[in-house]
């Protein structure tokens, strides 16, 4: 009896031994994630739902339809103008860098201001663009000022 009650306690030492001579647990950080990158992947998710069938996976459009978000001065230029088209859409035919586009564009009133600005974001800051972000303070300002 004495010697299970020795291999008892030499065992439940072993156990005490093995747990204390583990690796101190040690959190992952994950790297913090800038707001325009935020921003940017949030904008890919609303092209994908609302933009992708008329300008196409690549941002290149469809010709005499549809402009190319690629390089162009209506995407790299005023965001004012471009974040107007988002809200109120785009019923004329219109002229971008010699070309003419004849698609209307309906209005995407249900967008949030934040949608509007990620996806604008995500617009000018893919496709080979790199113009500035737009924000969700621009996008309020310009909603506010036509309320």
């Amino acid at each position: 009896m004495r010697k299970v009650i020795v291999l008892v306690c030499v065992l439940g030492s072993l156990n005490g031994f093995s747990q204390s001579a583990k690796k101190p647990v040690v959190k992952k950080t994950t790297p913090s994630v800038s707001p325009v990158v935020s921003s940017t992947n949030r904008g890919k998710i609303v092209y994908r739902k609302f933009c992708l069938s008329c300008h196409q996976p690549d941002g290149g459009g469809v010709q005499s339809l549809n402009p190319p978000l690629i390089g162009t001065s209506g995407v790299l230029g005023n965001k004012a103008r471009l974040i107007k088209i988002v809200r109120n859409g785009l019923q004329e035919h219109v002229e971008l860098d010699g070309e003419y586009y004849s698609n209307n564009m309906p209005p995407f009133k249900m967008l949030t201001d934040q949608q509007v600005a990620d996806v604008l974001t995500y617009i000018r800051r893919s496709f080979g663009n790199k113009a500035t972000p737009v924000y969700k303070n621009e996008v309020t300002q310009l909603t506010a000022k036509k309320k």
